[in-house]
């Protein structure tokens, strides 16, 4: 059985406390550890390369935003160590406005210039004219894959990650 299978599908940030909890690259990161399997502090600490400190930190932020939560504990030497996961299987961001900054792209642009070096990439940019179905069927299409490749998803394979946006720049009109 998967780890998120009795999760919620989608979480929606409605509230300033938890688009703050969203922004932060290090909590995104600490989110993405937790996309298929539970954490502990100590595990979330060493994926991602922060201080256990810095980790509980954080953690503790992502909970009370309610964007993580534990689903386990044990005892460890007469310790209680809890397992954290997302509380959802995707989040869901309202929509930045005219001009405000985009959270996903900005942290997957920050994830793609931090992969290793020399590592397999696939980054490509398309400049388009469609109609308002062709439009609406591609992001359909997309989004459809997107979610055929995550069904597929193996935690014990390498992560990787797809990013895709599919807009109407500004001054993209047709003249």
């Amino acid at each position: 059985m998967p780890a998120d299978e009795h999760l919620p599908e989608t979480f929606r940030v409605t509230t300033d406390e938890q688009l703050r909890a969203v922004s932060n690259l290090t909590r995104h990161r600490i989110m993405a550890v937790l996309r298929f399997e539970p954490a502990t502090i100590t595990q979330i600490a060493e994926r991602v390369g922060l201080a256990k400190g810095s980790s509980s930190y954080h953690v503790r932020l992502l909970e009370r935003a309610g964007l993580v939560k534990v689903v386990r504990t044990r005892k460890v030497r007469g310790v209680t160590e809890r397992y954290y996961a997302m509380a959802a299987r995707s989040i869901e961001l309202p929509d930045p406005g005219d001009g405000g900054p985009d959270v996903v792209m900005r942290h997957a642009v920050a994830d793609l210039e931090a992969s290793p070096a020399g590592g397999e990439r696939h980054v490509r940019m398309a400049h388009l004219r469609l109609t308002d179905e062709q439009f609406a069927e591609l992001a359909a299409r997309l989004g459809a894959l997107a979610d055929e490749y995550r069904a597929l998803s193996d935690p014990s394979l390498p992560d990787a990650s797809l990013v895709f946006a599919l807009f109407h720049p500004a001054g993209g009109e047709a003249k």
